[in-house]
């Protein structure tokens, strides 16, 4: 009788949770669905940091400065894709291929120099979830990229992203990093520049925080821009610049 009583708990247990589960990324989806046309004011990470902010006993930093993807620099989007993810316009969120060639890439030149996560999922990540890396939240993960995917086109996956993610302490997005790292916009960042942005966005503000580790930021700077040259771009996805940032590679 008690072992049936056990089963019954363990049943709805789960049932809860399912049901939890389903009211959340119900309302994952009503906010992507606003995406598509309003812009996020805040993320998740952002959110977390000004907590941790708050916890050290200092008042939070946030700058951001939101930029139309079609103003950003040609040279940016091409490094970040050569970075971060190669195959963003073909895969559907995940892509298995890259997994298993960064871990390749990233053993032979002895440092982590791409990241196995998708743009897609790190953007999921930023937006919703937070910077901790047990299962659950990976799961989770996991099921936002798919609604992102779904529910997002490239473009505008590219556009928030680009917006949004963390380039130092309390800097979010390419145009406040241009604008701090160079004093310019990130419509005008040259390749050398956008190969910078790229190389320090697994983890700005400590692995490859450029103030403290300046060679390792430089050596990631210089693989990113050799790969930038093969970085294919749809031409439904360039920016009007386009054709500058081509001629810049031409033999």
């Amino acid at each position: 009788m008690a072992h049936r009583k056990w089963i019954v708990w363990i049943r709805r247990a789960i049932l809860l949770v399912l049901l939890g589960a389903l009211v959340y990324h119900s309302t994952i989806v009503i906010q992507i669905i606003r995406f598509r046309t309003i812009n996020p004011r805040m993320t998740a990470l952002m959110r977390q940091r000004a907590r941790e902010a708050r916890a050290r006993g200092q008042v939070p930093k946030r700058l951001q400065v939101w930029l139309p993807y079609e103003r950003f620099s040609p040279h940016l989007v091409r490094a970040v894709l050569a970075g971060e993810d190669p195959r963003f316009f073909v895969h559907h969120g995940f892509d298995w291929d890259q997994i298993r060639e960064a871990i390749q890439e990233n053993l032979e030149e002895g440092e982590i120099v791409r990241g196995a996560s998708t743009i897609t999922q790190q953007l999921a990540k930023n937006l919703f979830l937070s910077t901790s890396r047990n299962p659950v939240r990976k799961l989770h993960e996991a099921v936002i990229t798919v609604e992102l995917e779904m529910l997002l086109g490239k473009r505008r996956i590219l556009e928030l992203y680009l917006n949004v993610i963390e380039w130092g302490d309390g800097i979010y997005g390419a145009e406040a990093a241009a604008r701090h790292y160079f004093g310019r916009s990130a419509a005008q960042l040259t390749p050398e520049q956008a190969a910078f942005l790229a190389a320090i966005i697994p983890n700005p503000r400590e692995t490859y925080n450029p103030a403290r580790h300046p060679a390792r930021v430089e050596r990631r700077r210089r693989i990113i821009q050799r790969r930038m040259r093969h970085v294919l771009i749809p031409a439904p996805f360039r920016a009007a610049s386009a054709k500058a940032a081509e001629s810049a590679f031409a033999p």
